[in-house]
């Protein structure tokens, strides 16, 4: 038995996953008639309370898709120099949009308002159009940390004073959801528009949802057709994500305490060096004395338990829904096992 910690992206189905795909009413979404898509979009659209969402193969498309329609060529998009949309979306910004990034330090991959404002390029013929703020919540580079509210409403008025579009890239935010208690429509609510991916946290074989105005929407399923995303019978994978809507979105506390779990056991090794605040399911601590990220990846996996080493002094760990309780007891033994 394999103990996989390198993503929540290595999810497999559960049994009533299996079931609900094998039961899914499907039809041709690019005639907008798979019944089991337009309920998802209809779903997570009400959840988040925005008008309407669009039903992508992955997040990487569902925020490219927004980036597209928020944006016109030349323009200039300000993020995280950490964020997912600028280091992992193959520079699809530029190859797609046609727009150039701004990227700010920040902290574990958050941005703050003031950071923004200083950002945002004056009206100058020599400079790119600042049109778009993106944030990621939670941060997968800053180690699952989640977004302050109150700094996300000034971001807000910031954009709103400078007429910018506010992005999110929700591929984890039902993980922040979850361990902030923070209310699902209040991001509707302040976001232009939302990405939410389902085939991290909530175990789905693929999909993401991005959301927002009903007018959004139209121009974006214009662009997802010409990224070449227009499903047909996919109503047999949207009927994983209304699955794991209905049950998979509060055991993610599950997630986040053992991240915890293993994260106290790390701690309680000198060879553990700096590790950022664990606050979801995403672990990321450095390495010291003589260990390396490879060498204490090769260990794990010689004992059946993978783990990625993401530069030379860091180790990033994931928990997600295949983790089981005994797994995490597995590997804090095997952590206590390995010497100074």
């Amino acid at each position: 038995m394999t103990i996989d910690y390198r993503s929540d992206t290595f999810t497999k189905p559960t049994p009533g996953m299996l079931q609900a795909m094998l039961a899914a009413e499907t039809g041709d979404d690019v005639f907008g008639e798979d019944p089991s898509i337009n309920r998802l979009e209809a779903m997570m659209a009400e959840f988040f309370g925005k008008a309407a969402g669009l039903y992508c193969p992955s997040g990487t498309m569902s925020n490219q898709i927004a980036i597209k329609a928020h944006t016109l060529p030349g323009d200039e998009v300000i993020c995280s120099h950490q964020a997912h949309v600028y280091i992992y979306e193959g520079g699809g910004i530029a190859f797609n949009a046609g727009a150039q990034v701004r990227p700010l330090t920040g902290d574990r991959g958050m941005i703050n308002a003031a950071e923004v404002a200083a950002a945002i390029n004056p009206d100058d013929v020599h400079k790119a159009r600042t049109s778009l703020v993106c944030l990621e919540n939670t941060s997968n580079r800053g180690g699952g940390c989640c977004y302050d509210w109150d700094e996300i409403l000034k971001i807000k008025a910031v954009c709103q004073e400078h007429k910018l579009a506010l992005h999110l890239d929700g591929a984890r935010l039902f993980n922040a959801l979850v361990a902030t208690r923070q209310d699902p429509k209040a991001y509707g609510a302040t976001f232009d528009s939302i990405s939410v991916c389902l085939n991290k946290g909530m175990g789905c074989p693929m999909g993401s949802v991005l959301l927002g105005s009903e007018a959004f929407i139209r121009e974006a399923r214009r662009i997802r057709k010409k990224l070449g995303g227009g499903l047909r019978q996919a109503g047999y994978m949207a009927a994983t994500g209304i699955y794991a809507m209905e049950n998979h979105l509060q055991r993610l506390e599950e997630d986040h305490q053992h991240a915890k779990m293993i994260a106290n056991a790390l701690l309680e090794k000198s060879f553990t060096g700096h590790m950022l605040p664990v606050e979801t399911n995403i672990l990321i601590f450095e390495l010291e004395a003589d260990w390396t990220p490879v060498a204490f990846a090769e260990y794990l996996r010689r004992e059946g338990i993978r783990v990625m080493a993401i530069s030379p002094t860091q180790i990033r760990i994931v928990t997600h829904l295949d983790v089981t309780p005994e797994m995490v007891e597995k590997t804090v033994r095997v952590i206590y096992e390995m010497k100074e």
